[in-house]
């Protein structure tokens, strides 16, 4: 969701060398962004006592020698690092306490709670003179990533360009109410198998393999589980290749989306409006009382998923299998 901030600054600064900070374990998705020059990956310190780690990001700010840092995080470290790493311009948003190292503290957006958060996001190029744009969330591949994809689906008898491929991602990282029940997914991968020519790919991360495994068991052909086999780089490729996209609130969501590939997404405890996939993709929400709550489980009788039939889902989807021409016949 941040990816659109790259290309605004790109847009205006067309001579500038840009940074990407971010995390070791994501920064695999940005790899082949041409928006910008470097990317400098750090693994976050656990705490204050992780003294060194802390002086170790913040000498590397040093190094740069930045002109302009640009805050789209709200914690107290990171405006720490850019004022004690040297960064000379250091904008973001303003909160408690960390507004003292920022030269450009940033009020949030009134709109925070009812805009996507690309929007938000947004909002910082304000002071830089850089307008609102309808730049939306962009990832790149590689033409040789997007051909090892097509051979590990070739590997698993799927033929690209040719059977109907439908990736599922049944888990979420911040908790189980914003999964949809296991059973459905099971019901509705029955379902789509009816159609011939038609695979199913369940995705997910080491921590969702014990879930996957479960719902990929009951079938024998067909249905592939690529849980924890992938990298972050794979994955996007994969994903990159389907026919269609159902998904949990997640991480994979926003792949998909930034891909383009057609989507559908599940929600529940959070809401679609903050962070659903910005400008691509279907959603289904039951806008029930006590959604969005964003609690991590749900305390009481998980209405908001369990509201979602499977025969709903099965209709969205094979609406988009339309409308993208996937399948006429459908």
């Amino acid at each position: 969701m941040a990816t659109p901030i790259l290309a605004d600054l790109r847009s205006r600064y067309p001579k500038a060398s840009i940074t990407v900070m971010c995390q070791t374990n994501v920064s695999s998705l940005i790899a082949c962004d041409p928006n910008i020059n470097e990317i400098f990956a750090y693994k976050r310190p656990s705490g204050w006592i992780h003294r060194r780690h802390h002086l170790e990001i913040i000498e590397s700010l040093k190094k740069g020698n930045y002109d302009l840092g640009i805050l789209l995080t709200n914690s107290f470290s990171s405006a720490w690092w850019f004022w004690r790493g040297g960064v000379k311009n250091r904008l973001g948003f303003a909160s408690f306490l960390r507004s003292i190292f920022l030269n450009k503290a940033v009020p949030f957006p009134k709109e925070k709670e009812i805009q996507h958060l690309v929007l938000t996001y947004k909002a910082l190029l304000k002071p830089l003179g850089i307008p609102l744009s309808q730049t939306p969330p962009k990832l790149y591949l590689t033409e040789n990533e997007i051909e090892d994809a097509r051979l590990t689906l070739k590997k698993y008898g799927m033929t690209y360009g040719k059977d109907i491929i439908i990736g599922i991602n049944p888990g979420a990282a911040y908790g189980t109410a914003k999964c949809w029940l296991p059973d459905r997914f099971i019901e509705i991968t029955k379902k789509i198998l009816e159609l011939p020519h038609t695979y199913v790919i369940y995705f997910g991360d080491a921590a969702a393999s014990p879930l996957i495994k479960t719902l990929a068991e009951p079938f024998s052909e067909r249905v592939i589980n690529m849980a924890a086999k992938t990298s972050l780089r794979e994955l996007m490729a994969l994903i990159h290749c389907c026919s269609a996209f159902l998904t949990n609130d997640s991480g994979p969501m926003h792949i998909a989306a930034a891909l383009k590939t057609p989507l559908l997404a599940l929600f529940g405890s959070t809401s679609e409006i903050k962070t659903g996939p910005y400008l691509k993709g279907r959603v289904i929400h039951k806008n029930v009382e006590c959604s969005p709550c964003y609690k991590r489980v749900c305390p009481i009788d998980f209405r908001c998923m369990k509201r979602i039939e499977v025969s709903e889902v099965y209709n969205e989807l094979m609406d988009i299998l339309k409308e993208n021409g996937q399948n006429k016949s459908l």
